[in-house]
């Protein structure tokens, strides 16, 4: 892959290594499970934080595979970067829950 603007060659979400199963990726953004909390977590390729409407469209690309992802049962957005606060991420937890389905 060429290396993106914004580029950070020791964030782990710019290395983007495929360690869980991948559920979506395009050029803009991928959705994987979450190494730590095993739910899916959408990530900007670019590293920083985006502008409110990009957000907005990653926000509803989230929407489709984590709906799908949980069989349509339910799930939150939990946009809070605990280990990576400089790189636009956001989990996606099930109905009810924190951690795993």
């Amino acid at each position: 892959m060429t290396e993106l603007p914004n580029y950070d060659a020791n964030c782990e979400l710019c290395i983007a290594n495929k360690i869980t199963p991948w559920l979506y990726e395009d050029e803009e953004c991928w959705v994987a499970e979450c190494m730590i909390c095993d739910t899916p977590m959408i990530v900007w390729r670019p590293h920083g934080l985006p502008e409110k409407d990009t957000e907005d469209r990653l926000m509803a690309k989230l929407g489709e595979v984590a709906t799908k992802h949980y069989n349509g049962d339910g799930w939150w957005p939990d946009p809070h970067r605990r280990n990576i606060p400089d790189h636009w991420h956001c989990h996606a937890r099930p109905k009810g829950g924190f951690f795993g389905r």
